[in-house]
């Protein structure tokens, strides 16, 4: 099955002259950036985008991976979109308009005309305007045009020997505030700054969702307890953050919870619970090899 799905992304790839990937550093952006180097060695170019709600750790992890996959890397800065400070229903939409747009003009400039991104089957069923925009660019996801669910990525992506294979879903810091509420970088960096705490204390798959003066941290069912026991600490640090009410989410981690209701907001993940891959151990990249020395590779 790992195989086959790999072969597929494979030909996939090869039939493009060359591709600028949307990077984000995460599980699905890793995979198709691994394979296209596979598939296109130097006629790729990976490309992330720092906007001032995208976590710094997820820049680090990106910086670090495309190091260890050896790719040509740029760091594509991007202001707020207009129209993405009021918050509103297509939010998404607007910003990965302007965020795609603005990697597409890179990607011309550098010489790649076209422009791939990491959503996977399962995508298709969450609350996603933003695939309207990627549409409106011809924008191609190839782990979607393969048939590759986020399962699919986790188990190719270990038989690869790829760190990210487990990584938790993350998402822009904006998906913590409810729709309407005005973004500010004063409330993006207080969640950042929560959830860096939180995951510093063991809680790997977190969300600190804010409601005006309150945070609501959703945390993964097993670790409901771990939270409890701790919550003299906890709740010290985000009152010190500016939260005054601190709460936990009886339902626990869960994907879209700020999303409209009836769309998308109640789906539990569960692909962290795959079972681990039998078999060979496919490396075709190298990745099961020390990871290079040095510095950043390619301009970034």
């Amino acid at each position: 099955m790992e195989a086959d799905g790999y072969k597929r992304l494979l030909d996939r790839l090869q039939e493009m002259p060359a591709v600028a990937v949307g990077f984000s550093g995460g599980a699905d952006s890793t995979l198709l950036l691994a394979v296209a180097k596979e598939a296109l060695g130097d006629r790729v170019l990976a490309l992330t985008a720092v906007t001032p709600f995208t976590a710094r750790q997820e820049v680090t992890d990106a910086l670090d991976m495309g190091t260890r996959l050896g790719v040509r890397h740029e760091l594509v800065e991007l202001a707020m979109p207009e129209g993405v400070e009021a918050n509103p229903p297509d939010r998404c939409y607007l910003c990965k308009r302007a965020l795609f747009g603005k990697l597409l003009q890179v990607a011309r400039e550098a010489g790649f005309a076209q422009v791939v991104e990491g959503s996977n089957l399962d995508d298709l069923g969450d609350f996603r305007p933003g695939m309207r925009a990627l549409r409106e660019l011809d924008i191609e996801s190839p782990l979607l045009t393969c048939k590759l669910s986020k399962a699919d990525v986790r188990r190719l992506s270990e038989s690869l020997g790829l760190p990210t294979w487990n990584k938790p879903t993350n998402a822009c810091l904006l998906t913590r505030l409810p729709i309407g509420q005005r973004v500010t970088m004063e409330d993006l960096n207080r969640l950042e700054e929560a959830e860096r705490f939180l995951r510093a204390r063991g809680f790997l798959c977190v969300r600190v969702r804010m409601h005006g003066d309150l945070a609501r941290i959703e945390v993964a069912p097993e670790q409901r307890r771990q939270l409890l026991d701790e919550t003299e600490i906890i709740t010290e640090t985000l009152q010190k953050l500016g939260f005054h009410h601190i709460t936990l989410d009886l339902l626990g981690y869960r994907l879209g919870s700020m999303d409209p209701v009836g769309l998308g907001c109640d789906r539990i993940p569960t692909d962290l619970a795959a079972e681990p891959v039998a078999g060979p151990v496919l490396d075709p990249v190298g990745l099961n090899q020390p990871a290079p020395s040095g510095g950043r590779v390619g301009s970034v």
